[in-house]
């Protein structure tokens, strides 16, 4: 099978009310483990790089090692650009082979991420590939993104309308309380679901999208402080809130900070209890693993996308 647009994705998702896993790569056993659990699970799948995973694996790689896990598996996957941060970007990557791209001009002021915005729709258009925008700032970091706390938005649902009418964005990321990051909340974890109501009333035929949306999974993080990490508080939103997501009108939920956590995990518990360890295959092969357990269980358990595909 070819890769995919998200469109049909995103139509059923919301028909059918589940959210299809968006999951960042970086590597060649971060893809193998993301796509062997969706295949697994027969589901849908977006495989997504961001700016700072392109610098880091190249174009020409990921667009291979994806190419390859096409011709495993008989999945519908797409590939996505993560926080595009500038028309070029947006360019480059529709250009060589990506079916989405994400355009974030969260960082601008309404009228001029509205006109950023619809210049990637126009030129992604033109070739065949659909464009998700953002309107609302998420608090934390991640690779390129970093916004305080205190510069945290909630997305307007009014706004929200007018965007998508005038940008013509084919899917939209909100702001509703989650965030970047492994440490996204101090207190309580509490997502704005009268906000995501709001805008699903208003424009219902647009896919929405969570950022932000790791779990922070407890054990993960347990296992990367026992084997020598320091990850003191880290808190993610938990799994029961994005399955109300997944079954509440959000079509794409974003996951990088558990994959990440996961490989490290792994990782350290081999060099842990084997300090001779040299061999590469030695501890990515744990790694891999651990990541194709880790979205396997997001795909069943939590955004309800298994069988889907």
């Amino acid at each position: 099978m070819p890769l995919v647009t998200t469109k049909e994705m995103f139509e059923k998702s919301m028909k059918e009310h589940f959210a299809v896993g968006a999951f960042n790569v970086n590597n060649m056993e971060i893809i193998q483990g993301i796509v062997d659990a969706a295949a697994k699970e027969n589901s849908p799948v977006i495989l997504q790089a961001s700016s700072g995973a392109i610098k880091y694996a190249r174009i020409p790689y990921l667009r291979k090692m994806i190419e390859a896990a096409l011709e495993e598996h008989d999945i519908p996957i797409a590939l996505h650009l993560d926080h595009g941060p500038d028309f070029e970007t947006c360019k480059m990557c529709i250009d060589n082979g990506f079916t989405s791209v994400m355009i974030d001009g969260s960082k601008y002021d309404f009228e001029e991420n509205i006109s950023l915005t619809k210049k990637v729709v126009d030129y992604a258009h033109a070739h065949g590939v659909v464009v998700e925008a953002e309107l609302g700032k998420l608090a934390g970091i991640e690779d390129d993104v970093n916004v305080s706390e205190e510069d945290a938005i909630y997305t307007d649902p009014e706004q929200a309308k007018e965007f998508v009418e005038r940008t013509g964005c084919d899917s939209l990321a909100i702001a509703i309380g989650t965030s970047h990051g492994a440490y996204k909340f101090k207190g309580e974890a509490k997502l704005r679901f009268d906000i995501l109501a709001k805008i699903k009333e208003l424009i219902p035929n647009t896919p929405i999208v969570l950022h932000g949306a790791s779990t922070v999974i407890p054990e993960l993080v347990e296992k990367c402080n026992k084997y020598g990490g320091n990850i003191p508080g880290a808190k993610g939103v938990p799994d029961e809130m994005l399955r109300e997501a997944s079954l509440s009108g959000v079509s794409k939920i974003n996951v990088d900070t558990d994959l990440r956590l996961a490989m490290t995990g792994a990782i350290r518990e081999v060099f842990a209890e084997d300090p001779s360890a040299f061999d590469p295959r030695k501890y990515l092969t744990p790694a891999r693993a651990k990541i194709e357990e880790t979205v396997a269980h997001k795909i069943k358990d939590v955004f309800c996308s298994s069988n889907k595909a």
